[in-house]
């Protein structure tokens, strides 16, 4: 079963936010708030961590390294230097799929969007990576669901946020064919 943050019996005419799905690149995407699939150091790594680091350029490693890193689920919150098609980027830590059962995965990638969600209240536009769907292994389908749902959930629970809008990006095709799968879940 997948984690839900709100009862599903509630009216889908609370939902207030509109989830699209878009084929691109996240560091050119028009969005006020980027989400990076971050490792827990949030050092920048490889795939779109790698891509958002270089994009926003190293005043960004040295914005993350005052952190001192996150642990799976958590989310954080950071100009976005070079990158000038968002304001901020929130570097949240996806679960590596096969450290936990799936019902565990699926509450820590569900804290991810909720989290990401919180620390983007005040602005219009979220744009999310594919979190946890690439080195770290969850099934893009599974985690489409997870991602939608917790979108959804939130949405229910704060039916007055500024959010209006949440993209999925998708880096290829068979993303994309994912994504639009489900947001119309």
């Amino acid at each position: 079963m997948l984690f839900q943050v709100a009862p599903s019996h509630l009216p889908d005419s609370l939902i207030m936010i509109d989830i699209i799905a878009f084929k691109g690149n996240i560091t050119t995407y028009p969005s006020d708030v980027i989400v990076n699939a971050a490792r827990p150091s949030l050092t920048g790594g490889g795939g779109v961590d790698g891509a958002i680091h270089q994009a926003a350029g190293p005043e960004l490693a040295k914005e993350c390294k005052k952190f001192g890193g996150a642990t799976t689920g958590e989310a954080r919150i950071t100009d976005s230097f070079d990158i000038i098609s968002a304001e901020k980027i929130i570097h949240a830590v996806g679960p590596v799929y096969w450290k936990y059962t799936p019902e565990e995965a699926a509450k820590y990638l569900a804290a991810c969007y909720l989290n990401s969600l919180d620390l983007s209240e005040g602005y219009n536009s979220v744009a999310f990576s594919g979190i946890s769907t690439g080195s770290y292994g969850y099934p893009l389908e599974d985690a489409t669901k997870v991602a939608v749902r917790a979108i959804r959930g939130w949405s229910r629970l704060y039916p007055e946020s500024s959010i209006e809008l949440v993209t999925l990006i998708a880096f290829t095709q068979k993303e994309l064919d994912v994504f639009e799968q489900y947001v119309d879940y």
